[in-house]
């Protein structure tokens, strides 16, 4: 089914967005400008990308519309410059060059619209010695050393899904850089090119660590510090039943709460003595696997002992606050975190499903007065 054009909501509410479509980082980006209320089409390429799943699955194509463009044939790029005369904004991931063999780099946008902003989401940048190298996230947040201080200290480093590098260091810096170019463009007239690269997001994130290491307070060895599982009081344990329990409480009356639920606080009265670290970790551990993760919950509900059960991933939408909060939506009979953030004035929410490739084409062309994307009638 055809999204219709996009209601007035959100605070980008009448921005346009070409979005030529990627993988990862860069759908990402162009969501959370669609979920802000911004048109996002997106020009599909026909096939679908390379590591696809279904489109009516893939939630990163919520709240926006989709066309079918093919970037090597004679009238694609044609089109797609006709979209940018019209646009606000344009995002794509190629690798470095491609967008301008393509003929739909930079240049040649630049000079059909002098006010686009140009956004450019890649892993190792636009430059450098690795540009032209294919990569995905584990590799990029491997590089900048933030791969390094994640998991034990025993043990190899832990995966984090793809969020640290694709997402937080990648997606949305690029949703950073366009909207700040954005306010750029409306103010002075002049358009920019936005370089995101997974690499310096994800090294920009450990800026505190960085400061930390220079201080002599953080040591640059994964499972020692006070925040990356180092600390006995600031990590996850088991439960009887096989669940976890995260605990956090840093804060002196904090930590005296949590040690008086748990039932340690006269064993340890002095949590800063490092020389007893493993022995208190081993007397949380002890104490965490006499209960089951719901009994620990309760154990801790209502109290500021900075503890909560590990919930999956759909455990997480049915937790009381989460529910309360309408942290996750159901739209189309999919369940789904909702857009973030929120705003007083200009709400936001999930619109429409995930678009699917070309369903919008009629409408776009409409919408935009870019006649040139129907197809043309056959004899």
């Amino acid at each position: 089914m055809a999204n219709g054009p996009t209601p007035g909501h959100g605070p980008l509410t009448g921005v346009r967005v070409v979005e030529l479509a990627g993988i990862g980082p860069g759908p990402f980006a162009a969501m959370l400008l669609a979920d802000l209320g911004a048109d996002v089409v997106r020009v599909d390429r026909p096939g679908g990308a390379g590591l696809g799943i279904d489109p009516a699955y893939d939630l990163t194509n919520r709240n926006k519309r989709s066309v079918v463009l093919d970037l090597k044939s004679d009238e694609g790029p044609a089109r797609v410059l006709d979209l940018v005369e019209r646009a606000d904004v344009l995002v794509e991931g190629y690798r470095p060059g491609v967008a301008e063999r393509l003929g739909v780099g930079p240049e040649a946008c630049l000079a059909r619209n002098p006010q686009l902003v140009y956004g450019r989401m890649t892993g190792w940048g636009q430059d450098g010695p690795l540009a032209d190298r294919a990569g995905h996230d584990i590799a990029y947040i491997a590089l900048t050393g933030t791969l390094s201080m994640i998991g034990g200290p025993e043990e190899p480093p832990t995966v984090p899904a793809n969020l640290v590098g694709d997402y937080a260091g990648g997606s949305l810096y690029l949703v950073v850089g366009v909207l700040a170019a954005l306010q750029h463009a409306r103010a002075h007239g002049e358009g920019q090119v936005v370089d995101a690269a997974i690499v310096d997001g994800a090294a920009h994130l450990a800026t505190m660590i960085h400061g930390m290491l220079a201080a002599g307070s953080w040591q640059d060895r994964r499972g020692t510090n006070l925040l990356d599982g180092g600390c006995p009081f600031y990590g996850t344990y088991a439960t009887s039943d096989g669940g976890h329990m995260a605990v956090g409480p840093l804060e002196g009356r904090f930590y005296a709460e949590f040690a008086r639920l748990l039932g340690i606080a006269d064993t340890f009265p002095d949590r800063w003595d490092l020389a007893r670290w493993d022995e208190l970790r081993a007397a949380v551990t002890e104490r965490f696997l006499t209960r089951t993760r719901a009994e620990w919950t309760e154990v801790f509900a209502g109290t500021d002992a900075c503890v909560a059960p590990v919930l999956s991933l759909t455990e997480a939408p049915h937790h009381p606050h989460l529910a309360a909060r309408s942290t996750f939506v159901e739209h189309g009979g999919r369940t789904q975190p909702a857009p973030a953030p929120r705003f007083s004035a200009t709400p936001v929410s999930v619109r429409t499903g995930p678009a699917l490739p070309g369903a919008d084409t009629e409408a776009v062309a409409a919408d935009w007065d870019v006649p040139g994307l129907r197809p043309t009638p056959r004899d």
